[in-house]
């Protein structure tokens, strides 16, 4: 569950922050490791890397768009949202264990085909949101860039604290039973005033250590068509965000 945004909720923050400058080369944190770097639609690059103080199977990835590096994703072995960090409004998520009644997991999507879920998250300035849905394999697979991925439909409802409706979100995702992560693909989200907005985020190359392309910063896709200063992905994943 990649999803690692709730679409148009960080705006003003977005607007109001000043942008950051594109770099050409991804560093990771000192103590991390670069593990991955994709290729996206609609203008983005994202940098996968693993730290040595974090649990096993735990991931970072970093989404650059066109003005540079605006959000990170902290995931778990079962692609749980453990922490996501809005870089132009100074939001970090965080997945609160104790009031999530259905954490998701990775591992039952791959071997049940289908993983419904219902988790809670907080943010530093008090923000609580819940997030109620599934992700289910359509048993169609795909090549891209010599890397096998399969589809996966979701859709998701949001609610506030109260369990007032906040969003709804829908679509298809990649995933890669190999890196036991999502990529995103095509998306549509409707929130409660009515706004729409679809994505497609699909990837179209991976590099690795070695490969060209490795620690890019810089997205190379569609950059002449997106209004870079306004990236597709305001905030938290697809689950990127998260997920």
């Amino acid at each position: 569950m990649l999803r690692h945004w709730t679409i148009l909720a960080g705006i003003g923050g977005l607007l109001a922050a000043p942008l950051a400058h594109a770099g050409t080369v991804f560093t990771p944190p000192s103590g991390c490791t670069l593990n991955m770097t994709v290729q996206m639609r609609s203008c983005q690059v994202a940098n996968y890397y693993t730290c040595a103080d974090d649990p096993a199977g735990d991931q970072w990835i970093s989404f650059a768009d066109g003005e540079g590096e605006y959000f990170l994703s902290h995931i778990d072995s079962e692609t749980r949202w453990v922490e996501s960090v809005n870089l132009f409004a100074g939001e970090i998520e965080y997945l609160d264990m104790a009031a999530s009644e259905d954490h998701a997991s990775f591992s039952t999507l791959l071997d049940a085909g289908r993983d419904e879920y219902d988790f809670v998250t907080r943010t530093n300035t008090g923000t609580v949101q819940r997030f109620i849905g599934h992700d289910e394999l359509t048993g169609e697979s795909t090549m891209i860039d010599g890397f096998p991925l399969e589809y996966c439909r979701f859709e998701m409802r949001v609610e506030d604290a109260a369990g007032n409706f906040l969003a709804n979100r829908e679509g298809m995702q990649l995933i890669s039973r190999k890196m036991r992560v999502f990529f995103g693909a095509t998306e549509s989200y409707e929130n409660s005033y009515g706004d729409r907005s679809s994505n497609i985020d699909t990837p179209v190359r991976f590099a690795f250590p070695g490969d060209a392309g490795f620690a890019a910063a810089t997205p190379e896709y569609d950059c002449d068509m997106m209004l870079t200063d306004l990236s597709p992905l305001l905030d938290h994943p697809s689950k990127e965000v998260v997920r």
